[in-house]
């Protein structure tokens, strides 16, 4: 996905209803030793790493439960759309454990310091309308009958983003990644860098002569 220049979007769902990514199995884990559990643990954050930095945006449809590392997952994306009735939580600490693949950071990047460690120390599972009125998701939905609620909004969502310059997407989503990391002056400088790498592309062309032309835009991503 990462080196496929058709890719515009990138929607992650689960093929099993009612459950978008249920986390670690327990039962595995604990067949493991402790160094086992380490690689285990250092496997999935890189994992998660390599999510968070696909070049495209990324959503996550979550229409049922994304509980521990299923979570992670989740934030690992750049939006999050949740059926009403999905279940989120970062659990680790009910079963002895803490968030290992990225949730101790994105958490409170994504709801702010204190509403995540009241989260991670309680463990506690939310809906989605409690995850979006806390700005953990940005979207959600009622569920319906055939359980993808969530799928079909993030297919809605990503068809807002398709029609965009491509390339202009993915220099705003890593301006807003790397600056989110920096002081604000630092921020304005990577902005500076993206723009001036978006300034000589052949969309940016072509959205100015569309907009004098008063027609929609052809973006071909170069």
């Amino acid at each position: 996905l990462r080196f496929d220049e058709k890719v515009r979007v990138v929607v992650f769902k689960s093929e099993v209803k009612g459950v978008f990514c249920a986390g670690a199995d327990l039962k595995e884990r604990a067949k493991m030793d402790d160094a086992e559990v380490g690689h285990f643990v250092k496997r999935l954050r890189n994992l998660m790493d390599e999510i968070a930095t696909l070049p495209v945006p990324t959503i996550a449809a979550i229409d049922g439960h994304a509980l521990g590392g299923g979570l992670e997952l989740a934030l690992a994306c750049d939006l999050r759309v949740a059926a009403s009735s999905a279940k989120m939580g970062l659990i680790e600490t009910t079963r002895g454990l803490l968030p290992g693949a990225g949730g101790t950071q994105r958490l409170p990047r994504c709801v702010g310091i204190g509403l995540a460690k009241e989260l991670i120390f309680t463990g506690r599972q939310i809906d989605g309308q409690q995850a979006f009125s806390m700005g953990l998701v940005n979207h959600t939905v009622p569920q319906n009958n055939e359980g993808n609620a969530a799928y079909q909004r993030a297919l809605t969502l990503a068809k807002e983003i398709l029609p965009q310059a491509p390339f202009a997407v993915k220099m705003g989503k890593l301006a807003i990644n790397r600056g989110m990391e920096v002081d604000i002056a630092s921020g304005m400088a990577i902005e500076g860098m993206c723009y001036a790498q978006n300034i000589p592309t052949r969309d940016r062309q072509e959205g100015m002569a569309a907009f004098k032309e008063k027609r929609p835009p052809q973006f071909i991503g170069k």
